[in-house]
């Protein structure tokens, strides 16, 4: 029995109503037989990869993370703190907030 890779196939051939592991058969949604071609799975693989890092490190820095981003009230908070210290460079609590966060979340 294949194994087929379920969201690769529906990434690169939209049309495709149904897949059947057991019975190896593939199907659009007019009902024709759809003849795969594995370079273009495995390009489709990549770009779901893909899509799935940029989605997880958006999430790690926003709530999943070790370290993520303080609430938006906070950060203002500490923007308008900075202001008045007049740190408004990288020693600013904000700057050095931001500057944590995107060290421990590094862009894939």
């Amino acid at each position: 029995m294949i194994r087929y890779d379920h969201q690769a196939i529906r990434k690169a051939y939209p049309n495709v109503d149904y897949i059947n592991d057991a019975e190896e058969k593939v199907v659009d949604i007019n009902g024709n037989t759809v003849a795969l071609e594995q370079s273009k799975i495995d390009a489709a693989r990549i770009t779901l990869d893909a899509e799935a890092a940029a989605v997880k490190y958006k999430t790690d820095r926003t709530t999943y993370g070790k370290v993520t981003y303080d609430s938006w009230r906070n950060q203002l908070a500490m923007l308008y703190d900075d202001i008045v210290a007049g740190k408004l460079d990288t020693t600013g609590t904000w700057a050095t907030h931001i500057k944590a966060v995107k060290d421990a979340n590094p862009k894939p």
